[in-house]
């Protein structure tokens, strides 16, 4: 008989469900609020209630899934438990699997949702056929998500895969949101992407289309595709820092594959080029032939990985 799977994706506003089938197609997907008062004490039930009401839609019995895989925005450890605190949901410490289970009697895994993401692009997005790679979030902040022999990286307290903290440069005046100063994140990321435009705007007078109206990543990238010259110049900052940062992860896990992704993604492979010249300059010799492609799965990359979390072997 098929088995089934539910892979869900907690948000700080939304709680992204789907259901799969054992090869990995998405059957249906839909979206519940995440329910963050009173320290988030409904956001299992009402995962489990939506869950139980997609099971009777469909004629499904506890005995024809396989698991319910979750991704959560906080450091989870191999066992499912929430380690320390998930600011934006309101939990504190909890064991995941175990607190499911009162509502629901299926099998239960979790994990951070980056690194769920991650397991998700290599299972049917821009990773897929690879077993090792690093997936790398261009978003308001960078995330990161690392698999080595098709095992998901999550660490002592599941902070494995925070490439976005990285020490990346000396003599920072500014703070990063994690306190230290110099992440890689304050330069990688959309709104780094705005520091490094307003800096250099700031040098001098040069013209540039980007003096015209409110900057962003978006309208930097519009503006380098354009032939701004200071906007290009902008983005080989960007691609110094990202490429270097990346090279130092590629020591240390060596990937076949990064898989970019994030809203910053979204310029497309021009990216890339500023991207991967620089991680082949600084990049170890036996891993300078690490690939760079883009992420395929948008939004939905946690509830496919969260999926994959139960159909998929992670060791």
């Amino acid at each position: 008989m098929s088995k089934y799977a539910f892979g869900v994706d907690v948000g700080g506003t939304s709680v992204k469900l789907g259901l799969f089938d054992e090869e990995g197609a998405v059957l249906d997907k839909w979206e519940i609020p995440t329910v963050t008062e009173n320290q988030g004490a409904a956001i299992l039930p009402d995962m489990a209630e939506s869950i139980r009401a997609k099971m009777e839609e469909k004629s499904l019995k506890e005995a024809d899934v396989a698991g319910i895989g979750i991704g959560v925005p906080g450091p989870v450890d191999r066992n499912g438990l929430l380690v320390g605190r998930a600011v934006n949901l309101g939990w504190d410490s909890i064991d995941i699997p175990k607190a499911l289970n009162a509502y629901i009697k299926v099998p239960v895994k979790a994990a951070n949702d980056a690194n769920v993401a991650a397991f998700g692009e290599l299972w049917q997005g821009g990773g897929k056929g690879y077993e090792n790679m690093v997936a790398v979030t261009l978003g308001t902040g960078v995330g990161g998500g690392i698999i080595v022999d098709g095992r998901l990286l999550a660490g002592a307290t599941g902070a494995g895969g925070e490439i976005g903290h990285l020490h990346i440069q000396d003599g920072e005046t500014e703070s990063c949101n994690c306190k230290n100063k110099g992440c890689l994140e304050q330069y990688a990321s959309a709104t780094g992407i705005v520091r490094l435009a307003k800096r250099r705007l700031g040098e001098d007078g040069k013209p540039s289309t980007l003096r015209e109206g409110e900057i962003t990543a978006k309208t930097v990238f519009d503006a380098v595709k354009a032939g701004d010259g200071v906007a290009i110049e902008i983005a080989e900052r960007f691609g110094e820092y990202l490429g270097k940062g990346l090279a130092i992860v590629s020591a240390v896990v060596n990937p076949e594959v990064f898989v970019i992704g994030g809203g910053v993604s979204k310029a497309g492979d021009i990216l890339l080029t500023f991207v991967e010249p620089n991680f082949r300059k600084y990049a170890f010799p036996q891993c300078r032939e690490a690939k760079f492609v883009l992420a395929k799965l948008g939004n939905d990359a946690g509830i496919y990985g969260a999926a994959a979390l139960i159909l998929r072997n992670n060791g």
